[in-house]
């Protein structure tokens, strides 16, 4: 059994919900990555994506300088912690189509993200399970489109 802490990234770059968009995307440019925690404090409060930035705030064309990432943050999520194992978080991830999960300790603070590339790169012995996570959040989802 392969645990998150094995394969996780430990010491995620976070923000605060009080911070903007703007600077969201900075940090994700800086870091090469599509995610950024939000935290008040360590404790784990929220994530924005850079799906986040775009549909939530410049598809709706609020001024990125001042638009905060509590205003589009996702609040409902998904956690793993150190101990919970791979394949678990794996089938979670597959059955949400999440891609990259943030982890946190008992009292909610975060301790580091989990993402598919981290498994796929320091668990080698999960390919199989990889591809099927990987297949399960890549299957298209239903537009969410009215017709007029």
């Amino acid at each position: 059994m392969t645990t998150v802490s094995e394969v996780m990234t430990r010491g995620a770059r976070s923000l605060a919900p009080t911070d903007t968009v703007m600077l969201a995307a900075q940090v994700m440019e800086e870091l090469n990555v599509g995610v950024v925690p939000v935290c008040e404090g360590d404790v784990l409060v929220g994530m924005v994506t850079d799906r986040d930035i775009v549909v939530r705030g410049m598809a709706q064309a609020l001024d990125a300088r001042s638009l905060l990432l509590a205003d589009v943050m996702s609040t409902s999520l998904r956690t793993a912690h150190e101990n919970d194992d791979v394949e678990d978080i794996l089938d979670t991830m597959g059955q949400n189509q999440i891609r990259r999960m943030p982890v946190v300790n008992g009292q909610g603070r975060l301790i580091g993200i989990l993402s598919i590339g981290d498994i796929a790169a320091k668990d080698p012995e999960g390919d199989i399970s990889v591809a099927n996570s990987l297949a399960d959040i890549s299957s298209p989802a239903e537009p969410d489109r009215t017709s007029p």
